[in-house]
């Protein structure tokens, strides 16, 4: 974005509008999502805030190849997915991925919505595993292509 300020106050993020997005690979996924990052003119670092209403899933069980990424839970609860680990997060809690570490999703199932900031990078490209459905996503750019491993 070339008008793009570096500063949006709470009352702007508030008036953007959400983003509703259903992950191709588990239709409960559903977020609806602010991109804060987009609005101040980022280009190598992807930064939402996100809500997950209740009984839905931030995303499917996945692991990045290439990119870092984060959450922070501002507020709601939810279970974090880690690797084998099934644990409460809350706010205040913070979650770091590392390119190939483990394995991890968010999940709502308590009464009210689970609200956090996930940020993370922007390369050209990366790969992302989904362990529980046998897949791999291939992206490049825009580009995505998924990919079946049982075959």
């Amino acid at each position: 974005m070339t008008d793009s300020h570096p500063l949006l106050t709470a009352g702007a993020i508030a008036a953007l509008p959400e983003a509703v997005f259903v992950h191709p690979l588990n239709p409960k996924a559903i977020r609806h999502s602010r991109s804060l990052g987009d609005e101040t003119g980022l280009h190598h670092l992807g930064i939402h805030l996100v809500r997950v209403e209740p009984g839905h899933d931030s995303t499917q069980y996945h692991v990045h190849q290439a990119e870092e990424e984060f959450i922070y839970i501002l507020s709601g609860r939810g279970l974090a997915a880690i690797g084998a680990d099934t644990v409460e997060v809350g706010p205040g809690d913070f979650m770091g991925f590392a390119p190939g570490g483990l394995a991890h999703s968010l999940s709502n199932p308590f009464a009210e919505d689970l609200v956090y900031l996930v940020g993370g990078m922007r390369l050209d490209f990366d790969i992302c595993d989904y362990p529980q459905v046998n897949t791999r996503l291939y992206r490049r750019g825009l580009q995505r292509d998924y990919v079946d491993l049982d075959e």
